[in-house]
């Protein structure tokens, strides 16, 4: 028997579940001239010694993952293996094995988005940036907007560069990006948050007219009634890079009409001479950082300010959605055509409040509710499988109203009501004053 048996593998990790550490002489190092007698003595050594020592040690090989293994082979040889039982019993396996670490890396799950490279990615190409402006109505409505060549660097610092630079600054002592989500939101210190894009409904459909109906936008007139209307401006920057050639994100802000001057009331003041406003409408703009839409994620600089400029609350949505489908669950309900439940609740906050208090699944039947609103005389309509149609939001306030049986005849003139606010009162203590 030649060298190359002494080298082939005892135990090989990936195909053999347990082995028996061995003991063999010191003397009995492999040679060019080891004999097969040679090796089957030390076998026979190997044995007797393991029927002399009850206490040998056992070592447990658990199968693993070839993509888990570390290095080309994960075997072991002879020479790996201790010379003598007294060495076999003072080590652990982990000395002949280390654990490989599994790796928490989910491929199929995105990396969140990278707030600080973006920063430094923009700061980089911002003599490349070109930037429009438009303005949105209190319905989220786009419009065109221009502005005059020598604005265009103030427009940049202004919604652009106060972001970045914020980002920049901020990140050399510690400026963390969470999950808007999963954060308290209130009194986090050096925090900024992100949230997708589809999770703010008014957000995503304001982008989607811009990118998606660019050429049915309308420019904005600057007469003063018309501004009443805006509810804040937004910044889209263009500059070179992305697979179709030109990326864009977008900043921002929310506009109060009472930072408007109009030209009707205002003047001006040049050095020591008032003149006529020259303009219809003046406007100051916020200077601080509010919002910025990269791709799909939402970065939020100013939290009461973007749930202000979206209207975008998490939390009475959560509950909003979670009471939608109790509701769902229990009654059958019939939408008008592009309805839903959970779109009608969103910003009805007193309804979302009144649900909330309520115990859906103790509330009355559907049968029960149908001959309350019967008895109140209210026209709560059904089709023809006894479902409660609700066509508006008008529909779903009576049909939450009636669960919360705020509806009330009067014993005494015989008049209907509708309660605004109830307290239930304590159970009577002893019998009426006149019996």
């Amino acid at each position: 028997m030649d060298t190359s048996e002494n080298d082939q593998p005892l135990v090989e990790a990936a195909e053999t579940t347990n082995a028996t550490k061995t003991a063999a002489s010191p003397e009995a190092t492999p040679s060019d001239s080891t004999t097969t007698d040679q090796g089957t003595a030390n076998s026979a050594d190997t044995q007797e010694g393991n029927e002399n020592n009850d206490e040998s040690t056992s070592v447990e090989v658990n199968r693993i993952d070839p993509a888990e293994s570390v290095g080309e082979d994960f075997k072991i040889n002879r020479n790996d293996i201790s010379e003598s039982n007294e060495s076999a019993e003072s080590h652990a396996p982990s000395d002949l094995f280390e654990e490989t670490p599994v790796s928490s890396y989910d491929p199929d799950k995105p990396e969140p988005f990278d707030v600080f490279h973006w920063a430094n990615e923009v700061d980089e190409m911002k003599n490349n940036i070109s930037v429009e402006l438009f303005l949105f109505s209190k319905n989220y409505t786009p419009f065109k907007v221009r502005y005059s060549d020598q604005l265009t660097a103030t427009v940049k610092a202004m919604f652009m560069q106060e972001a970045t630079g914020f980002i920049i600054k901020e990140a050399d002592k510690g400026l963390e990006c969470r999950e808007f989500e999963k954060s308290d939101g209130e009194g986090e210190e050096n925090v900024i948050y992100r949230t997708k894009l589809t999770n703010v409904g008014r957000a995503e459909t304001l982008i989607h007219l811009i990118e998606k109906e660019y050429r049915n936008i309308d420019s904005f007139t600057d007469h003063a009634d018309e501004f009443k209307k805006v509810k804040g401006i937004l910044a889209r920057f263009t500059y070179p890079g992305g697979e179709s050639g030109n990326r864009t994100f977008y900043i921002a802000k929310g506009i109060s009409p009472s930072s408007a001057l109009k030209g009707a009331t205002s003047w001006e003041l040049n050095s020591d001479n008032f003149e006529p406003f020259s303009a219809e409408v003046a406007l100051k703009m916020p200077a601080d950082n509010q919002v910025a839409i990269i791709d799909d994620t939402v970065i939020i600089f100013n939290q009461p300010k973007f749930e202000t400029l979206f209207q975008y609350d998490y939390k009475s949505q959560v509950i909003a959605d979670a009471k939608a489908k109790e509701l769902s669950d229990k009654y059958k309900l019939s939408f008008a055509e592009g309805l839903t439940l959970n779109t009608l609740l969103q910003d009805k906050k007193p309804l979302v409040k009144k649900l909330q208090s309520l115990d859906i699944a103790e509330e009355m039947s559907q049968e029960k509710l149908i001959d309350y609103a019967d008895e109140m005389q209210l026209e709560l309509m059904t089709d023809d499988d006894g479902s409660i149609i609700i066509m508006d939001d008008k529909d779903l306030t009576m049909f939450i109203n009636l669960l919360a049986e705020d509806y009330f005849v009067s014993p005494v003139n015989g008049r209907r009501y509708e309660i605004k606010s109830k307290k239930l009162l304590s159970e009577p203590d002893g019998e009426p004053p006149r019996g």
